[in-house]
Protein backbone atom coordinates (compact mmCIF):
# COMPACT_ATOMS: atom_id res chain seq x y z
CA UNK A 1 0.00 0.00 0.00
CA UNK A 2 1.00 3.39 -0.83
CA UNK A 3 2.66 4.78 2.38
CA UNK A 4 3.56 8.79 0.70
CA UNK A 5 2.12 10.82 -2.15
CA UNK A 6 4.24 13.13 -4.33
CA UNK A 7 3.14 16.62 -4.50
CA UNK A 8 1.24 16.40 -7.68
CA UNK A 9 -0.87 12.99 -6.28
CA UNK A 10 -1.35 15.40 -3.47
CA UNK A 11 -2.83 18.15 -5.76
CA UNK A 12 -4.60 15.81 -8.15
CA UNK A 13 -6.38 13.90 -5.42
CA UNK A 14 -7.82 17.34 -3.56
CA UNK A 15 -8.85 18.46 -6.99
CA UNK A 16 -10.78 15.02 -7.58
CA UNK A 17 -12.32 15.74 -4.50
CA UNK A 18 -13.85 18.75 -5.41
CA UNK A 19 -14.62 17.71 -8.94
CA UNK A 20 -16.81 14.29 -7.04
CA UNK A 21 -18.50 16.58 -4.85
CA UNK A 22 -19.12 19.39 -7.69
CA UNK A 23 -20.32 16.79 -10.17
CA UNK A 24 -22.58 15.12 -7.37
CA UNK A 25 -24.19 18.31 -6.69
CA UNK A 26 -24.82 18.96 -10.20
CA UNK A 27 -25.94 15.54 -10.72
CA UNK A 28 -28.77 15.56 -7.94
CA UNK A 29 -31.17 17.44 -9.48
CA UNK A 30 -31.40 15.51 -12.31
CA UNK A 31 -31.52 12.34 -11.20
CA UNK A 32 -34.48 14.07 -9.27
CA UNK A 33 -35.99 15.35 -12.21
CA UNK A 34 -35.26 11.91 -14.58
CA UNK A 35 -36.50 10.09 -12.06
CA UNK A 36 -40.04 12.47 -12.06
CA UNK A 37 -40.73 12.72 -15.36
CA UNK A 38 -39.95 8.89 -15.99
CA UNK A 39 -41.85 7.80 -12.80
CA UNK A 40 -39.20 6.37 -11.18
CA UNK A 41 -38.42 4.22 -14.46
CA UNK A 42 -35.18 5.84 -15.11
CA UNK A 43 -33.11 4.45 -12.18
CA UNK A 44 -30.79 1.72 -14.38
CA UNK A 45 -30.24 4.71 -16.92
CA UNK A 46 -29.28 6.43 -14.32
CA UNK A 47 -26.94 3.74 -12.51
CA UNK A 48 -25.49 3.01 -15.98
CA UNK A 49 -24.87 6.13 -17.36
CA UNK A 50 -24.57 8.93 -14.85
CA UNK A 51 -22.84 7.08 -11.86
CA UNK A 52 -19.87 6.25 -14.70
CA UNK A 53 -20.15 10.00 -16.02
CA UNK A 54 -19.48 10.92 -12.06
CA UNK A 55 -16.70 8.62 -11.88
CA UNK A 56 -14.77 8.84 -14.54
CA UNK A 57 -13.31 12.70 -14.76
CA UNK A 58 -12.34 12.24 -10.76
CA UNK A 59 -10.51 8.77 -11.90
CA UNK A 60 -9.08 10.44 -14.45
CA UNK A 61 -7.86 13.93 -12.57
CA UNK A 62 -6.45 11.48 -9.77
CA UNK A 63 -4.08 9.92 -12.41
CA UNK A 64 -5.23 6.77 -12.20
CA UNK A 65 -5.88 4.23 -15.00
CA UNK A 66 -8.98 2.05 -14.56
CA UNK A 67 -9.29 -1.09 -16.84
CA UNK A 68 -12.18 -3.43 -16.68
CA UNK A 69 -11.53 -7.59 -17.16
CA UNK A 70 -14.43 -9.45 -17.96
CA UNK A 71 -13.21 -12.84 -17.02
CA UNK A 72 -15.93 -14.85 -19.30
CA UNK A 73 -19.46 -13.69 -21.13
CA UNK A 74 -21.31 -11.15 -18.96
CA UNK A 75 -24.38 -12.28 -17.19
CA UNK A 76 -27.62 -11.64 -18.47
CA UNK A 77 -29.52 -12.08 -15.52
CA UNK A 78 -30.38 -11.27 -11.97
CA UNK A 79 -27.08 -11.77 -9.90
CA UNK A 80 -25.88 -11.09 -6.53
CA UNK A 81 -21.96 -9.14 -6.91
CA UNK A 82 -19.37 -9.77 -4.75
CA UNK A 83 -16.22 -7.23 -4.37
CA UNK A 84 -13.34 -6.65 -2.07
CA UNK A 85 -13.57 -3.83 0.09
CA UNK A 86 -10.19 -2.50 1.50
CA UNK A 87 -10.53 1.58 -0.16
CA UNK A 88 -12.18 5.07 -0.67
CA UNK A 89 -11.38 4.17 -4.02
CA UNK A 90 -13.83 1.12 -3.45
CA UNK A 91 -16.52 3.44 -4.02
CA UNK A 92 -15.60 5.35 -7.41
CA UNK A 93 -14.58 1.79 -8.80
CA UNK A 94 -17.94 0.06 -8.23
CA UNK A 95 -19.80 3.60 -9.57
CA UNK A 96 -17.58 3.58 -12.70
CA UNK A 97 -18.22 -0.27 -13.23
CA UNK A 98 -21.46 0.93 -14.32
CA UNK A 99 -23.17 -2.48 -14.44
CA UNK A 100 -26.87 -3.00 -15.45
CA UNK A 101 -29.91 -3.25 -13.40
CA UNK A 102 -28.16 -2.77 -9.91
CA UNK A 103 -28.44 -1.26 -7.01
CA UNK A 104 -25.59 -1.44 -4.26
CA UNK A 105 -25.49 -2.39 -0.31
CA UNK A 106 -23.99 0.51 1.44
CA UNK A 107 -23.07 1.07 5.16
CA UNK A 108 -26.42 2.96 6.98
CA UNK A 109 -23.38 5.98 7.79
CA UNK A 110 -23.07 6.98 3.92
CA UNK A 111 -26.90 8.71 4.76
CA UNK A 112 -25.09 11.60 6.80
CA UNK A 113 -23.95 13.19 4.07
CA UNK A 114 -27.36 14.55 2.74
CA UNK A 115 -26.19 14.63 -1.23
CA UNK A 116 -25.70 10.99 -0.67
CA UNK A 117 -29.00 10.23 1.23
CA UNK A 118 -31.09 11.81 -1.70
CA UNK A 119 -29.43 10.35 -4.30
CA UNK A 120 -29.78 7.20 -2.40
CA UNK A 121 -32.72 7.12 -1.81
CA UNK A 122 -34.15 8.10 -4.81
CA UNK A 123 -32.67 5.12 -6.57
CA UNK A 124 -33.19 2.72 -4.46
CA UNK A 125 -30.11 1.63 -2.82
CA UNK A 126 -29.96 -0.38 -0.15
CA UNK A 127 -28.55 1.17 3.25
CA UNK A 128 -27.52 -1.61 6.09
CA UNK A 129 -26.49 -1.27 9.69
CA UNK A 130 -24.05 -3.60 9.97
CA UNK A 131 -23.28 -3.42 13.29
CA UNK A 132 -26.48 -4.30 14.60
CA UNK A 133 -27.84 -7.57 13.00
CA UNK A 134 -30.98 -7.60 13.92
CA UNK A 135 -32.08 -4.85 11.83
CA UNK A 136 -29.85 -5.69 8.64
CA UNK A 137 -31.09 -9.13 8.13
CA UNK A 138 -34.26 -7.72 7.58
CA UNK A 139 -33.60 -4.12 5.61
CA UNK A 140 -31.98 -6.83 3.00
CA UNK A 141 -35.27 -9.31 3.22
CA UNK A 142 -37.16 -6.34 2.58
CA UNK A 143 -35.79 -5.54 -0.77
CA UNK A 144 -36.24 -9.57 -2.07
CA UNK A 145 -39.85 -8.78 -3.48
CA UNK A 146 -38.40 -5.60 -5.62
CA UNK A 147 -35.38 -7.53 -6.73
CA UNK A 148 -37.44 -10.61 -8.32
CA UNK A 149 -40.27 -7.78 -9.64
CA UNK A 150 -37.77 -5.80 -11.49
CA UNK A 151 -34.96 -8.26 -12.36
CA UNK A 152 -32.40 -6.21 -10.56
CA UNK A 153 -28.68 -7.26 -9.40
CA UNK A 154 -27.17 -6.12 -6.30
CA UNK A 155 -23.60 -5.78 -4.90
CA UNK A 156 -22.30 -6.08 -1.54
CA UNK A 157 -18.88 -6.46 -0.09
CA UNK A 158 -18.97 -9.56 2.36
CA UNK A 159 -16.17 -7.80 4.27
CA UNK A 160 -18.87 -5.39 5.37
CA UNK A 161 -16.20 -2.68 5.93
CA UNK A 162 -12.73 -1.81 4.62
CA UNK A 163 -11.35 -1.55 8.39
CA UNK A 164 -10.39 -4.89 9.02
CA UNK A 165 -7.25 -6.85 9.71
CA UNK A 166 -4.87 -8.09 6.70
CA UNK A 167 -5.75 -7.84 3.22
CA UNK A 168 -8.95 -10.17 2.71
CA UNK A 169 -10.88 -9.32 5.83
CA UNK A 170 -13.55 -12.14 7.23
CA UNK A 171 -16.42 -12.70 4.97
CA UNK A 172 -19.80 -11.86 6.66
CA UNK A 173 -23.06 -14.23 5.49
CA UNK A 174 -25.59 -11.61 4.24
CA UNK A 175 -24.30 -11.80 0.61
CA UNK A 176 -24.86 -15.98 1.24
CA UNK A 177 -27.84 -16.21 2.69
CA UNK A 178 -29.24 -14.04 0.11
CA UNK A 179 -28.29 -16.06 -2.52
CA UNK A 180 -29.86 -18.82 -1.20
CA UNK A 181 -33.31 -17.22 -0.93
CA UNK A 182 -33.01 -15.54 -3.98
CA UNK A 183 -31.35 -18.29 -6.02
CA UNK A 184 -29.24 -15.75 -7.62
CA UNK A 185 -25.59 -16.65 -9.24
CA UNK A 186 -22.60 -14.62 -7.25
CA UNK A 187 -20.29 -13.09 -9.47
CA UNK A 188 -17.17 -12.39 -7.82
CA UNK A 189 -15.64 -8.48 -8.72
CA UNK A 190 -11.80 -8.13 -7.50
CA UNK A 191 -10.61 -4.83 -7.68
CA UNK A 192 -6.59 -5.22 -8.00
CA UNK A 193 -4.92 -2.03 -6.91
CA UNK A 194 -7.46 -0.42 -4.85
CA UNK A 195 -5.69 -0.77 -1.41
CA UNK A 196 -2.24 -0.20 -3.30
CA UNK A 197 -2.94 3.33 -4.21
CA UNK A 198 -5.33 4.77 -1.36
CA UNK A 199 -3.82 5.41 1.98
CA UNK A 200 -6.07 3.24 4.26
CA UNK A 201 -9.01 4.98 5.08
CA UNK A 202 -8.14 8.62 3.72
CA UNK A 203 -9.26 10.24 0.41
CA UNK A 204 -6.36 11.06 -1.22
CA UNK A 205 -4.79 8.15 -3.32
CA UNK A 206 -1.60 7.77 -5.46
CA UNK A 207 -1.46 7.70 -9.18
CA UNK A 208 -1.37 4.31 -11.21
CA UNK A 209 -3.66 1.38 -12.27
CA UNK A 210 -6.50 -0.35 -11.19
CA UNK A 211 -8.41 -3.55 -13.06
CA UNK A 212 -11.80 -4.35 -12.32
CA UNK A 213 -12.02 -8.35 -12.95
CA UNK A 214 -15.33 -9.02 -13.20
CA UNK A 215 -14.87 -13.10 -13.15
CA UNK A 216 -17.70 -15.99 -14.13
CA UNK A 217 -20.88 -16.49 -12.25
CA UNK A 218 -21.00 -19.03 -9.41
CA UNK A 219 -23.84 -21.07 -9.56
CA UNK A 220 -25.64 -21.11 -6.48
CA UNK A 221 -28.98 -23.59 -6.61
CA UNK A 222 -27.64 -26.58 -4.44
CA UNK A 223 -26.28 -24.35 -1.76
CA UNK A 224 -27.89 -24.59 1.64
CA UNK A 225 -27.80 -22.98 5.33
CA UNK A 226 -25.71 -26.27 6.27
CA UNK A 227 -23.09 -25.52 3.83
CA UNK A 228 -22.91 -21.80 3.90
CA UNK A 229 -19.82 -21.93 6.03
CA UNK A 230 -18.31 -24.28 3.13
CA UNK A 231 -19.11 -21.57 0.34
CA UNK A 232 -17.57 -18.48 2.03
CA UNK A 233 -14.60 -20.32 2.61
CA UNK A 234 -14.31 -21.28 -1.05
CA UNK A 235 -14.68 -17.57 -2.28
CA UNK A 236 -12.82 -16.20 0.72
CA UNK A 237 -9.93 -18.11 -0.65
CA UNK A 238 -10.90 -17.18 -3.97
CA UNK A 239 -10.06 -13.81 -3.31
CA UNK A 240 -7.10 -14.60 -1.31
CA UNK A 241 -5.58 -16.55 -4.30
CA UNK A 242 -6.65 -13.46 -6.97
CA UNK A 243 -4.98 -11.19 -4.22
CA UNK A 244 -1.86 -13.38 -3.91
CA UNK A 245 -2.09 -13.80 0.00
CA UNK A 246 -1.45 -16.39 2.20
CA UNK A 247 -4.08 -17.82 3.66
CA UNK A 248 -2.56 -18.46 7.03
CA UNK A 249 -0.67 -15.10 7.47
CA UNK A 250 -3.14 -13.22 5.56
CA UNK A 251 -0.69 -10.67 3.99
CA UNK A 252 1.12 -10.67 0.72
CA UNK A 253 2.98 -13.49 -0.59
CA UNK A 254 6.73 -12.26 -0.59
CA UNK A 255 7.19 -12.08 -4.88
CA UNK A 256 4.23 -11.50 -5.85
CA UNK A 257 3.71 -8.24 -6.48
Amino acid sequence: MATHLRPIEYLRSILGILVFFLLFLIATPVIAILLIFSLGKATNFIIKYIGPAIAYPVIWITGINFEVIQHGKPVDKSVIYTINHSSTLDLLTMIALGLPRVRFVAKWELQYNPLFFIVGRLTGQVFIQRKNRAQAIPALLKTYDRLKRDRLSIMVAPEGSRKHEGIIGPFKKGAFRMAIDLGFPIVPIYFEGNKELSLGGSLLTASGTIKAHIHEPIDTSDWSLETIDDHIDHLRGKYMEWAGVDEKTNYEVPGTE
